[in-house]
């Protein structure tokens, strides 16, 4: 069998070092991959939102399956093209991929089957946002949003009126995140733990993953600017047993079923940013795909063959799988190139990957380029260091030895992760 995976990130050398237990598996190609990837995957030049050229290629190079692992060529339809022509595929259509890649769509779609989020107004003319803000008795903090994708950084938690007009004309006038700036959500701003439940589901039936704690801000204590990631833990400790039956009640299958009713079901990976509040869970986002850094370190804890799960989603016979997960506990920590999410240099040359994984960690590469026996970054997020334990602490302590045996040149990363 072979198999194709569409993206060059972390997540996607989480799933193919995943894919790659399965013995049925011939080949993998990865597009574009990156310097990790090129070690477990053959690399092809192809960017992930070419659908032409990733099209021919899977038709001429006989390939079976195709994994679309990152949101803009969900966004976009890769899947649809795909399908036209055979290839079966894991990721949902255009049409369901909506759930991410336009936050209005989203927001309606919950208020419409009283799906629990944050109270919100949408916008598609900056004035009329400005005046809304500038309304008597708005409360601050306020959450903005780009309505469409933005690499999970079109957020800006805004804390007076000021911050709020600001952000408006980020967003909408002076287009930060481009084309997807043209409409916005304001909406109330939550407190609580946020929880990330990834989910497999064929459009009638909804696995969840095991859960998992995200860590967006780029400093210590929770600070600074919004990033696609810097660690995770998982399970989410504050995510019991009580909650999820009460998220699978009010939150997953509606979501599941609403999407089926509106006549867009969804197949493949159904990502749920949660908030426990006060008053009980609620929806911060949706995705349509696995999280990053989520993936590294769910995927180190699933027990079941991932192809089979995948297949089966595809196949829309999930009800027939019994997914099983180790009881171990799992951290990732993400090292970064110093400066980012903003402005950061790249092409230094990393050293300590062997040394890292010989002290128990898996090394998931997200931005390096490999060339003359060594590794080089490319990005602004560079590496993955996931490990697993039976406690977390253990798992945490694993995680931080290893990556403290990688440097590069202004390597950051966060000291804190799994105490927030």
């Amino acid at each position: 069998m072979r198999v194709l995976v569409i993206g060059g990130g972390g997540r996607e050398h989480a799933i193919i070092k995943s894919l790659k237990k399965n013995n049925r598996i011939t080949k993998i190609f990865a597009a574009s991959g990156n310097g990790g990837i090129s070690l477990d995957a053959e690399c092809v030049p192809i960017k992930a939102v070419d659908i032409e050229a990733m099209t021919e290629f899977a038709v001429k190079n006989a390939v079976d399956y195709v994994v679309v692992a990152p949101d803009d060529p969900l966004a976009i339809g890769m899947v649809d093209v795909l399908e036209e022509k055979g290839i079966r595929c894991f990721g949902p259509k255009k049409a369901a991929a909506r759930i991410e890649s336009s936050k209005v769509f989203a927001k309606n779609l919950m208020r419409k089957y009283g799906i629990p989020t944050a109270a919100y107004k949408t916008f598609n003319d900056p004035k009329e946002a400005e005046s809304y803000v500038k309304t008597d008795g708005i409360s601050f903090p306020l959450v903005i949003k780009a309505d469409g994708l933005a690499f999970g950084k079109g957020v800006i938690i805004a804390e007076n009126i000021e911050e709020t007009l600001s952000a408006i004309t980020e967003i909408m006038t002076e287009k930060k995140f481009g084309e997807s700036g043209n409409n916005i959500v304001i909406e109330e701003f939550l407190q609580g733990p946020e929880v990330s439940v990834l989910s497999f589901t064929d459009g009638k039936t909804l696995v969840p993953m095991v859960s998992s704690m995200d860590h967006k801000r780029i400093y210590d204590g929770n600070k600074g600017p919004n990033t696609g990631g810097m660690g995770v833990i998982a399970p989410n400790p504050h995510y019991t047993k009580e909650i999820a039956a009460i998220c699978e009640k009010t939150i997953f299958l509606p979501t599941l079923n609403a999407m089926r009713e509106e006549g867009w079901p969804f197949k493949g990976c159904l990502y749920f940013g949660l908030m426990l509040t006060k008053k009980g869970p609620v929806v911060i986002e949706y995705n349509c795909r696995f999280g990053d850094p989520e993936t590294q370190a769910v995927l180190r804890l699933l027990e079941t063959d991932l192809l089979e799960i995948m297949e089966a989603v595809t196949d829309e016979k999930l009800d027939s799988m019994n997914i099983r997960w180790k009881e171990d506990h799992a951290a990732c920590v993400v090292l970064a190139s110093g400066g980012y999410p903003a402005s950061y240099k790249t092409g230094f040359k990393i050293d300590g990957i062997k040394e890292a994984e010989k002290k128990g960690a898996v090394v998931y590469h997200a931005g390096t380029q490999y060339r003359d026996s060594s590794f080089f970054t490319t990005g602004g997020r560079v590496l993955g260091v996931t490990a697993t334990a039976p406690e977390l602490g253990d798992a945490l302590e694993k995680a931080y030895n290893a990556a403290e045996a990688i440097s590069f040149e202004s390597v950051h990363y966060r000291k804190d992760i799994g105490k927030y």
